[in-house]
């Protein structure tokens, strides 16, 4: 029999250790202790249900309870609920782990006394966070891969619209706007592939580690890893407790994505302007003034900006929070700090989930576009290329030229649309250059709807660049959901031979 009093005795600190002789105080409760054992039993509960499981069969397959125990108490660990956990917090520490022993002892009238022997908090709460956030960046990542679908289907459907490029804020190319969104596409697929990474890290089971040191009992620790999904186990008993690098990681990745899409949005903020007006959103994703009724505003980008700076803000609270804490198990390292990782995550979905749902609505105004790209000299690039490729003019020079002719248009009055071939010979000839075909170089070099043309190379704005990048990032979306299933089937498959092994413990004699 163990020494855990019944349900019906009112325990107290005494029933957990002889070290310290008086329950927590309030205020340490209040400010500390609830909100963690909140916390743990919404999210984590679960896991330490699945944990403590696990456990019961490796105590049965060492001989250290009987069958019919080892049944008892895995009955008593599939009826715990949260609300029961609630009740009896305040017998035991408001701790999760203390508490779930509790309600065990309390439904297991003749409760095992070798039942948790060899075992410490530190391995069961590294295992029950890393399990809970590996599930998340499961989630988190194919929620980004709908995003970055979205992002495509937007692309398809303006591969050969004709849009204003810019660099240090001046009118540089031409682009589309299919162009533009496969480049954050590609970063939304780097993202996930670096949560891959993540996972990866964190599909390490703590578990067996113990307190620091490992265990003095023989736990077969690539069972128990398999039984909850996990790639393998954690395999340094230190590392496994102290580290954290599966939380670092992952919030560094997700505060790596806010930069990208804070900046994503400031493009769409800019576009949306009254100085561009090349994108809109249906009224339902728009917003008014209380005073200026001929505004519509697009608070939601202004809200998702504002809050991709919160990742990077949880980020630091990840990292701070560890640094400086010598290398072993530590509330700070994994409880305080644990608090900005799930705040990253749930800012992260958030964020998703805004965006996905301005990538879904958003338009690209074609004709608003267009015209912004005729009244821009956009071809000067192309311009000295030609000058140098057929009329034979040194790189350099044909820059020179082509700069010069564009401040002639300029202070002339001529639009870039109907470019003056004799104003471009008279130039190249104040320069030293004889130009023997100026028109039909200035009609290719500032041809609005050709300009998507003149790119040849892999990766840029010629259409049928923009149609292979898609397709090569659809190719590779395709294949990381295809890796994140398996992952998700390999959970599940770990998960039900667990429960296939508890069903099948006999009533008494042979293990399962």
């Amino acid at each position: 029999m163990s020494g855990l009093p019944r349900g019906d005795e009112r325990p107290g600190v005494t029933a957990l250790t002889g070290r310290i002789g008086a329950d927590p105080g309030a205020v340490m409760t209040q400010e500390v202790l609830r909100p963690q054992f909140d916390y743990e039993v919404r999210h984590l509960l679960p896991w330490y249900v699945r944990l403590e499981q696990v456990l019961v069969l490796e105590y049965l397959r060492m001989d250290l309870i009987s069958a019919a125990d080892a049944r008892a108490v895995a009955a008593a660990l599939a009826s715990v609920t949260g609300p029961a956990m609630a009740g009896g917090a305040a017998d035991a520490m408001t701790d999760a782990a203390f508490t779930l022993e509790r309600r065990v002892a309390a439904r297991v009238p003749e409760l095992p006394a070798r039942w948790h022997v060899d075992r410490s908090r530190n391995d069961l709460q590294a295992s029950a966070q890393m399990l809970h956030f590996r599930e998340r960046l499961r989630v988190l990542a194919e929620t980004l891969l709908s995003f970055a679908t979205r992002l495509h289907d937007l692309a398809d459907r303006t591969v050969e619209m004709v849009m204003p490029g810019y660099t240090h804020l001046q009118p540089a190319q031409i682009i589309s706007p299919a162009f533009y969104l496969t480049a954050v596409s590609a970063q939304v697929l780097h993202t996930a592939h670096r949560l891959e990474a993540a996972y990866d890290s964190a599909d390490r089971l703590p578990l067996g580690a113990g307190a620091m040191a490992g265990q003095e009992l023989a736990w077969d620790r690539d069972v128990m890893a398999r039984l909850l999904g996990c790639a393998a186990p954690r395999e340094h008993a230190l590392q496994a407790v102290a580290g954290r690098d599966w939380a670092l990681e992952s919030v560094a990745e997700i505060s790596n994505f806010g930069v990208v899409m804070s900046r994503f949005v400031t493009d769409l903020m800019t576009w949306g302007g009254a100085g561009h007006q090349f994108i809109d959103l249906p009224d339902e994703w728009s917003g008014i003034s209380s005073a200026m009724p001929q505004k519509k505003n697009f608070p939601v980008l202004e809200r998702i900006r504002g809050r991709t700076a919160r990742l990077s803000e949880a980020y630091l609270g990840v990292a701070l929070a560890q640094r400086s804490t010598p290398y072993s198990n530590g509330i700070e390292v994994s409880k305080e700090a644990g608090s900005a990782v799930a705040d990253a995550f749930d800012r992260a979905e958030s964020v998703l989930r805004l965006l996905t749902g301005v990538a879904t609505h958003l338009t690209f105004r074609d004709e608003i576009m267009r015209a912004a790209c005729l009244r821009e000299h956009f071809g000067g690039f192309t311009l000295a290329n030609l000058l140098t490729l057929h009329e034979d003019l040194p790189w350099r020079e044909a820059q020179i030229v082509a700069g010069a002719f564009i401040v002639a248009s300029v202070r002339a009055g001529r639009p870039p649309d109907r470019p003056d071939a004799a104003l471009l010979s008279a130039v190249a000839r104040r320069h030293g250059h004889a130009v023997r075909r100026p028109g039909r170089w200035l009609d290719e070099a500032f041809d609005v709807d050709r300009a998507l043309l003149t790119k040849r190379s892999a990766g840029s704005t010629r259409p049928d660049a923009v149609r292979e990048m898609l397709a090569g990032q659809r190719s590779r979306l395709a294949g990381q959901l295809d890796r994140w299933r398996e992952r998700r089937r390999r959970v599940d498959a770990g998960l039900a031979e667990l429960d296939r092994r508890l069903a099948l413990v006999p009533a008494e004699g042979a293990r399962p």
